[in-house]
């Protein structure tokens, strides 16, 4: 297993210890050459509660938590 570490905006903390992460990906269109940008969320493992909607975090891949949460939290990068 690799661990691949990502960096995204908080987008949920209703859950206990869970955050919703969103990551953003510019790609380019391989015929048209236009900018677009992929969307995709992830369930992130935050047991001190520390992160909070609009922060923006760096997590890392890690053994499974539940069936979707296979993230934990490293650090806190910028509060909102």
């Amino acid at each position: 297993m690799t661990n691949k570490k990502f960096q995204g905006t908080v987008i949920s903390d209703k859950m206990e210890k869970t955050i919703v992460v969103q990551v953003d990906r510019t790609r380019i269109h391989p015929l048209y050459h236009k900018r677009y940008t992929r969307s995709k969320k992830y369930k992130v493992h935050d047991s001190q509660g520390k992160a909070k909607t609009g922060d923006q975090v760096i997590f890392m891949e890690c053994r499974p938590f539940s069936k979707e949460k296979k993230w934990r939290l490293i650090e806190v990068l910028n509060k909102s």
